[in-house]
């Protein structure tokens, strides 16, 4: 019998939009902005996939809502500090699972700059 671990399936969310009060600049935290978040959950949906069981899956409809009441609650500095407040949402509702978060600042208030600013997180690499 082989002891080869079976590699984790992967839950997406995508482009979530979130308006929060998060930045450096006083006016960020006053006003908010908007935010871009994609996210996966790395977890093993062999179960769910065979019995048709959400008791067998994350549920991710409870991640999103959870993220879009922490982004109507948060005020704080930086994008770091707040995919941490994400990560601790995110583990109240699912445990702890392996997890990769992208979240990116739409329109980062630089002069002279339309891109966006973004930050690539993992919470227990698979």
């Amino acid at each position: 019998m082989s002891n080869v671990t079976h590699p984790l399936d992967i839950i997406r969310v995508d482009n979530l939009r979130l308006w929060a009060h998060v930045g450096v600049l006083d006016h960020e935290r006053e006003h908010g902005q908007w935010f871009r978040v994609d996210l996966e959950l790395h977890l093993d949906l062999s179960q769910s996939a065979s019995a048709d069981s959400l008791a067998a899956t994350a549920d991710y409809s409870l991640g999103v809502q959870a993220l879009q009441h922490l982004a109507a609650e948060i005020t704080c500095y930086t994008i770091e500090h707040f995919s941490e407040r994400m990560f601790e949402e995110l583990e109240g509702i699912y445990g702890a699972l392996p997890m990769h978060l992208w979240l990116s600042k739409c329109h980062a208030p630089i002069p002279g700059f339309a891109g966006t600013v973004s930050l690539e997180r993992w919470r227990r690499k698979p």
